[in-house]
């Protein structure tokens, strides 16, 4: 692990999703990592109150631990973190459930600094159909409207709880690239949260970010997984949609209590189970956020390029949400 403070011209490091318990001991271990900006989970199966109530308790973290973290509202707030060796925050939802039926929300959540919208998380909203939905519907008129919406002001479109249809429909649907924040390969592992590689292709070809994680369950190995596991589950990736069109999302949940993890696993939040992970054991060698570091060095023992790292690890991110964001 890097034991030293990240420095302005350390590599840009951009980890597409991550859900901790938020505060300072987080915020501390994202500078320890050499962490440059997050997309950080705000919202999950909470209505529009319930959001704002996230949503402001940030804008008091931006203001009490302004010497560590940066609200993302725009591409050069993200350079601006990594010149003043702070963690940006890009706000992101996995659910849509905080705009409830009003398009208008979407703009509003924009203007706060809400820049990664996924649309379904695991089951079925008024959007469309999660991979956990025994019955996958497709997108609806109503999510044909909200992927307009989207598109319009400038949110990035999160794929990946998604289920099969309802994703396909949504990239056909978008006039912008959309982003799997999140995902592996079903060639690594049959699991309903991992993609197919036809799947994962279509993001690409149209000009879209596949961002892969290290949550344990959708690794072969599962919790005996290793850094070197994720970056060589990274490297089929990178060979079969491209080292430009590929980031990172690790899912860290850091110092999340096992409630948490089972109210993720319910539908809605109480409802039915949809799957039981358990404990979550990250992989060795990166299971705390301040290790993140050492997935840099599992690429290069794989004997990457700095060019080819420098992009995956960041460069790819940043260049996706500056031509989505470009469009508000």
């Amino acid at each position: 692990m890097n034991e030293t403070h990240p420095q302005a011209d350390d590599p840009f490091v951009f980890d597409g999703l991550v859900v901790a318990n938020w505060g300072p001991d987080v915020f501390n271990a994202l500078r320890a990592g050499g962490v440059s900006a997050i997309n950080a989970t705000c919202a999950l199966w909470e209505n529009a109150r319930q959001t704002m109530d996230n949503v402001a308790r940030w804008i008091g973290w931006f203001d009490e631990f302004s010497d560590l973290i940066l609200p993302v509202r725009q591409i050069s707030d993200l350079e601006l973190a990594r010149s003043t060796n702070r963690t940006g925050v890009v706000l992101g939802f996995q659910n849509l459930s905080p705009i409830e039926d009003q398009l208008s929300y979407i703009g509003l959540y924009k203007t706060l600094g809400v820049g990664v919208m996924q649309l379904c998380y695991n089951t079925t909203n008024l959007i469309g159909s999660g991979s956990y939905e025994s019955r996958d519907s497709g997108l609806t008129d109503f999510g044909r409207e909200v992927i307009a919406e989207m598109n319009r002001v400038g949110v990035a479109i999160d794929l990946s709880h998604v289920g099969e249809r309802t994703a396909d429909d949504a990239i056909a649907a978008s006039t912008v690239p959309v982003v799997m924040s999140h995902v592996l390969p079903k060639e690594l592992k049959e699991h309903p949260r991992n993609k197919s590689w036809a799947q994962l292709k279509a993001v690409v070809d149209r000009g879209g970010l596949v961002s892969v994680t290290m949550f344990p369950a959708f690794l072969p190995k599962g919790p005996a997984s290793t850094v070197d596991d994720y970056a060589a589950a990274i490297d089929l990736v990178v060979d079969h949609c491209g080292e430009d069109n590929v980031g990172f999302g690790t899912d860290f949940t850091e110092g999340q209590p096992q409630e948490f993890l089972e109210w993720l696993m319910r539908d809605k939040g109480y409802a039915r189970t949809l799957t039981d992970f358990g404990a979550v054991k990250n992989p060795a060698g990166i299971e705390t956020i301040a290790e993140t570091s050492n997935l840099i060095a599992a690429l290069e023992r794989r004997e990457w390029t700095a060019s080819r790292i420098e992009k995956v690890i960041g460069g790819n991110w940043l260049q996706y949400l500056a031509t989505v964001w470009a469009r508000a």
